[in-house]
């Protein structure tokens, strides 16, 4: 697979500079199709986390009750750093199943080829934060 060009993409009406997108020669990861239930399974009984992938301004309209905040732009400028497995696996359990959100999904799939390049089980979730509440799960504070 040939990395992605170098242009301006438009995710959710966040523009993400082509220097901050993940250029990896591997196959795209695809959105779980792991049903709802079985993600809230997974989270409930501690064998899976959220992460959280849209910028700390969007987190204004909230976030799921749990969910790990790491933004898509700085696993973006970070992913190449030699040490940045060391980073991530502080941020984010490695003997878990990690699946990602943002607002319309974009983000999260790309967040995802990163978690994956680290060897990480990851599941980006095909249904953005609005979504995702308005299929039960609960928004922090609530």
């Amino acid at each position: 697979m040939r990395p992605l060009p170098r242009v301006l993409i438009a995710c959710s009406l966040i523009l993400i500079p082509a220097s901050l997108i993940p250029t990896m020669s591997m196959e795209a990861v695809q959105p779980t199709d792991d049903s709802l239930d079985l993600v809230r399974a997974q989270i409930a009984g501690g064998k899976a986390v959220l992460v959280d992938v849209r910028e700390v301004e969007e987190t204004d309209e909230g976030y799921l009750a749990g969910a790990i905040l790491l933004p898509l732009s700085e696993i973006a400028e970070n992913h190449q750093r030699e040490d940045y497995a060391e980073t991530l696996a502080e941020a984010v359990a490695t003997d878990k199943v990690v699946y990602t959100y943002c607002k319309a999904g974009v983000r999260a799939q790309m967040a995802g080829e990163v978690f994956a390049r680290f060897r990480y089980d990851v599941r980006p979730l095909p249904l953005g934060f609005a979504d995702l509440v308005a299929e039960g799960f609960n928004p922090a504070g609530q």
